[in-house]
């Protein structure tokens, strides 16, 4: 066996009856729903039971990632759309066009995380604009987290129902 085939057997491009496949998706999506625009889940709650300094910690790395987000998005926010929309178009033909079921797999973990994305710089927005602390900012946090969660147990319930009728419609063509 050559180092070619044993790296396309260990890693099956058969991307949705691959074990390895669901475990990255389950972790894109626990990473994404424990980060709040960058800050752990745990510093939220930390503030909202304590106050004190772990509040003034919180609203410090809130300010702290909403201006690096923004900062990105109004110096190279045009171009990092027509890169991603040009991304996405590739994706999306590639995958359903011509019916590549890796290109499926990539879409279906980078297309929910963009509307994670979105709803990131628009958060970001609004607490900048608003000027947010204390209890609005965490109850703003949280309104977030529960936003991302939403759209990962959409993404994870759409992927599921593709990766299945995949599955089931190659296990149907290969008997």
């Amino acid at each position: 066996m050559d180092w070619y085939s044993a790296v396309f057997e260990l890693i099956d491009m058969r991307s949705f009856s691959n074990l390895w496949y669901w475990i990255a998706l389950a972790a894109v999506w626990s990473q994404t729903s424990r980060y709040v625009l960058g800050v752990p889940y745990d510093m939220i709650q930390r503030a909202d039971r304590h106050g004190g300094q772990p509040e003034i910690d919180l609203e410090d790395m809130v300010r702290i990632n909403c201006n690096r987000l923004l900062y990105v998005a109004n110096t190279s926010g045009l171009w990092i759309v027509g890169i991603l929309a040009m991304l996405m178009t590739s994706m999306i033909l590639i995958a359903f066009v011509y019916d590549v079921e890796f290109a499926q797999a990539v879409f279906l973990l980078g297309a929910p995380m963009l509307v994670v994305g979105f709803l990131s710089l628009n958060t970001a927005r609004v607490i900048q604009e608003q000027g947010l602390t204390g209890k609005a900012l965490r109850k703003r946090m949280h309104r977030h987290r529960t936003a991302t969660q939403f759209v990962g147990m959409v993404a994870i319930f759409v992927t599921a129902l593709w990766g299945m009728y995949q599955n089931m419609t190659i296990g149907a063509l290969g008997q």
